[in-house]
């Protein structure tokens, strides 16, 4: 028995073979597929970027060529590093350019000829991998020498205008308020896009679009104010969608410390189809592991369409999915940001309570994982000075349990986009509930076979029945999902967005990234 809720440790055993259980066929399912995006980001790994003057990445044109001529399934590798090795283009943009043009016609090459374009081809995508390699090596120096976060959790906030330019300045004034990690939100609708726009962006939709230069930019911002403050700020931004092994890339590239990345966010609430996201998510993390970049879930969302007590199980169900899923890609605990939320209604009896249940379940089930604590949102409804409170007592549960990465809640939810007032009194409350607390976690501790004790116990048996029954499913995880289990979204394995990008790997299907990134070489 051990920890505050002493919770069985055969229990816990029990919870973690049946999400291994579980998670292993979609592994093996991963493992035998590979996506349109997949092989862009492997692109991307070897040094190709920019766009056409449409706007369309010269990554998609290359892969759209090769798939039209000899299909996804063996991979880009040996078709383009063998036209490569024929002169078809002197470099992969020249290539690039040429295969859109129609002027290059692409084949799966054999024997010596496959062997020296494999070879190639391992030289300039490990290129990139050092690349990230070393941009994890820059990381870990600043902290060392400029000074990390005084204290845990984490303060998170989100900034987002749409225009980068006016999110860096929004950024560093939140970081000189208190915040150790930005997150720029992405432009609505971007994780529906099958490609990632290039340059710095002054447009988006409630939010900022994900390129590659927004996250330079944000990133050398943000290293001049953690050198002016003396502490390093993170930077956070979400690889999701259908294009998130391209995203992954490019934050490891840029050096971002933190991405959102669930393995059901996408299927459940945009509607992209299962098979295409968990072969995009296994990638995605083992560049996140090589990059040591922590990665965000999003279990918290499943309580904005659930109720939040009638489905916490699904919650901590979903949160040993995510730790196996992760760990089996390379990420170690330090880096799983298992997500959780504070959605109770406030006028069920009890509310802090079951809160405090289900919050100190999750920091006792991952011991060494940072977690991250979501404020109320479905609940928020307008009355400022209610919100201001409940944002109060979510701060108070967060330090009350030890969460690691506290997003900062805001009294204006569901009201408008927070004005940069509402943001300094969200951080006052955040600054001022955190100080005054202190270490009280270390004081606080429920009462044996208590209410709190008793409700942690229950989510973590329901979570094991939830498991038990979706073993027993003819096809497992993937039918779960397609009962509405989570969230109560039903999506179907033959359904969603991008089901035409993905491809069953061939007998001689080729990729050298997958291969550096699984053997953890290069």
């Amino acid at each position: 028995m051990t920890g505050k809720l002493d919770l069985d440790p055969a229990t816990v055993r029990r919870a973690r073979e049946l999400a291994r259980t579980v998670g292993r066929p979609i592994v093996e399912l991963a493992e035998q597929h590979t996506t349109v995006s997949v092989e862009r980001a492997t692109l991307r790994l070897a040094g190709l970027s920019g766009a056409d003057p449409d706007g369309t990445p010269w990554v998609n044109r290359l892969v759209d060529a090769v798939r039209a001529d000899v299909g996804l399934e063996h991979g880009v590798t040996l078709p383009v590093w063998d036209a490569l090795r024929r002169a078809e283009g002197e470099d992969l943009t020249a290539l690039a350019q040429k295969a859109a043009a129609g002027s290059v016609t692409f084949r799966v090459p054999e024997g010596e000829d496959a062997a020296r374009a494999t070879r190639a081809a391992a030289r300039q995508i490990g290129s990139g991998i050092e690349r990230i390699d070393a941009a994890r090596r820059t990381r870990e120096e600043l902290v060392a020498r400029v000074g990390d976060a005084p204290r845990q959790p984490w303060i998170y906030l989100i900034v987002a205008t749409g225009d980068i330019y006016e999110d860096i300045p929004q950024a560093q004034a939140a970081a000189r308020a208190g915040a150790d990690v930005i997150a720029v939100i992405r432009s609505t609708g971007q994780s529906l896009l099958d490609f990632v726009p290039e340059g710095a962006t002054r447009e988006g939709f409630a939010g900022t679009y994900a390129t590659q230069e927004n996250f330079r930019l944000m990133r050398a911002a943000l290293d001049e104010t953690s050198r002016e403050l003396g502490r390093y700020i993170r930077l956070t931004n979400y690889a999701s969608g259908l294009c998130m092994p391209e995203i992954a890339t490019l934050a490891g590239l840029e050096r971002l410390d933190m991405m959102l990345n669930d393995s059901m966010y996408g299927i459940l609430f945009r509607d992209i189809n299962p098979v295409r996201t968990f072969v995009d998510q296994r990638f995605s993390r083992q560049v996140h592991a090589r990059a040591g970049i922590i990665i965000n879930t999003g279990e918290d969302n499943y309580l904005t369409t659930a109720d939040a007590v009638e489905a916490a199980h699904t919650v901590t169900t979903s949160q040993l999915l995510n730790e196996y899923f992760a760990k089996e890609a390379g990420l170690e605990d330090w880096q799983l940001g298992l997500g959780h939320a504070f959605e109770i209604d406030p006028d069920v009896p009890d509310s802090f309570r079951l809160e405090l249940a289900h919050a100190l379940l999750a920091r006792e089930l991952f011991p060494d994982a940072p977690l991250k604590w979501m404020p109320p949102t479905r609940h928020m409804t307008g009355d400022v000075f209610r919100g201001y409170l409940l944002d109060g007592f979510f701060n108070l549960a967060g330090a009350l349990t030890g969460q690691g990465i506290l997003l900062v809640g805001m009294m204006t939810e569901a009201v408008v986009t927070p004005w940069l007032s509402d943001r300094d009194l969200a951080l006052q409350n955040v600054r001022y509930v955190l100080e005054a607390a202190g270490n009280l976690h270390e004081d606080f501790r429920p009462a044996p076979d208590g209410f709190i004790v008793q409700r942690a116990r229950r989510v973590l048996g329901e979570s094991i029945d939830l498991l038990e029954r979706i073993v027993d499913h003819e096809h497992g995880f993937l039918d779960a999902i397609a009962d509405g289990t989570f969230g109560l979204m039903k999506r179907p394995a033959d359904g969603g967005r991008g089901l035409e990008g993905v491809a069953r790997k061939s007998p001689v299907y080729v990729n050298p990234a997958t291969e550096i990134l699984t053997g953890g070489g290069q």
